[in-house]
């Protein structure tokens, strides 16, 4: 999975890296107030954050004092930025009591829950997974059928309801099937919430609590629009606090110059990104990779 994200570098560089900009002025040989300016600029561009910006300026103004190539030391701020002990893995593999891994998909609408819940089955199925979709969203017909597509697409099988069922219920059934099927995973995509709304978010807790009534939620997948940026993080916030998230997924990271977002969430948040859009195909789902991610934003050619 490293590779599948390796293998869309270029894409990322293209498209947010903000290191071009960094090296033009570390090669200017001037780092007076104007430049460090500049910096900070670039930085909240790429939707950082002022915190965050001031934080990694700060260190890399240590850095040079002692000398240390300038993209070196970004690159090593970068990842320490990034440094969370949670687990960045999701597991695909079915529990030793033979219930299936369960993954519970939020988010607000638009950010792409149903496309990501389709890829995050293609890519379980090609680990090896017998993948199961529930489809939550019961109040938007179009939702529904979306997934069905990708999940003939990922080869994974579809649990649906009736318009207007109660999501709790399509969850447990779900559940149940896939038991029954002793499938590996099972993916249930939410319907989409604004996080203003209180009873929306209350409905999402419900949820969550049917399912445990057979089964562990082994994850709950907060799934950000990246082109948000800064606004991205009240959400989290908000959806943290409803359904205690356990890992963060960006999407559309291949179509924004504020890539920087990643950091000022994860930082913010304390919850793992573990999964990023980088395209539209359903094989676009990748495992996030520091390493791979901060080598795109810094990139200098």
């Amino acid at each position: 999975m490293f590779n599948r994200l390796f293998a869309k570098r270029e894409r990322l560089e293209r498209s947010q890296g903000f290191g071009r900009r960094f090296a033009a002025i570390f090669k200017s040989g001037r780092l007076d107030p104007e430049q460090w300016e500049e910096l900070e600029e670039i930085l909240l561009s790429a939707d950082v954050g002022l915190e965050l910006s001031t934080q990694l300026l700060t260190s890399l103004r240590q850095d040079l004092s002692n000398g240390e190539d300038p993209l070196t030391a970004l690159k090593r701020e970068l990842l320490a930025l990034l440094a969370i002990q949670t687990p960045r893995e999701i597991e695909f593999t079915r529990h030793s009591d033979g219930t299936p891994q369960v993954l519970l998909i939020v988010g607000v609408n638009g950010t792409g829950k149903t496309t990501t819940s389709g890829k995050l089955a293609k890519l379980a199925h090609d680990e090896g997974a017998k993948v199961f979709l529930a489809a939550a969203d019961t109040f938007r017909a179009a939702a529904t059928e979306q997934l069905e597509t990708w999940a003939n697409r990922a080869n994974a099988t579809l649990v649906r309801g009736q318009d207007g069922q109660d999501s709790a219920s399509v969850a447990f059934d779900g559940l149940r099937e896939a038991q029954a099927a002793s499938a590996d995973l099972l993916i249930v995509d939410t319907a989409g919430r604004l996080h203003t709304k209180t009873d929306l978010m209350n409905e999402l807790g419900k949820v969550k609590r049917v399912i445990e009534k057979g089964a562990k939620v082994d994850e709950v997948l907060l799934v950000l629009d990246a082109t948000t940026g800064q606004n991205g993080i009240l959400q989290a916030k908000i959806f943290a606090e409803a359904v205690n998230v356990t890992g963060l997924v960006l999407t559309k990271l291949d179509g924004t110059a504020r890539g920087g977002v990643v950091l000022a969430v994860q930082r913010e948040l304390g919850i793992p990104v573990k999964l990023v859009g980088i395209g539209e195909g359903i094989d676009d789902l990748a495992t996030f990779d520091p390493e791979v991610f901060v080598d795109g934003l810094i990139a200098s050619s």
